[in-house]
């Protein structure tokens, strides 16, 4: 008889904080390859910061799903096989963040009328 019990990874704490730090800096990377910075868009901290946050849940909710271990898996880990489960986790999460950042890359020329909001208005108070 299966048993239903599910142990899910759950990543907290300075995990999720350099993630979302890796994604920020990328995505700002990226943007000030088009010419988009903080001078021409001032308040372009904020996209980063928005959007770094959903890449980083992308990649954790990802490695999360795709590392489910049921009771019996979990008893066989006692063993000294949990070393070959870390390499495992490593290259997930390295797949998932190496997927993240492509999506963001394909998007970025649709992004181009999101990102005129983060200008500063003109004289008459308009963007």
């Amino acid at each position: 008889m299966a048993r239903d019990l599910v142990f899910v990874m759950k990543f907290l704490g300075e995990s999720q904080h350099q993630l979302q730090g890796h994604f920020q800096r990328f995505i700002l990377a990226r943007l000030a390859e088009q010419g988009i910075d903080g001078d021409t868009h001032p308040l372009i901290g904020g996209f980063a910061e928005t959007h770094a946050l959903m890449m980083r849940d992308f990649v954790f909710a990802g490695v999360s799903l795709s590392h489910q271990f049921r009771v019996e898996e979990m008893e066989r880990l006692l063993g000294d096989t949990t070393s070959l489960l870390r390499v495992d986790i490593w290259d997930q999460l390295r797949r998932h963040i190496d997927t993240a950042e492509e999506q963001f890359r394909e998007q970025l020329p649709q992004l181009e009328s999101k990102l005129d909001a983060y200008r500063p208005p003109d004289k008459g108070g308009r963007r």
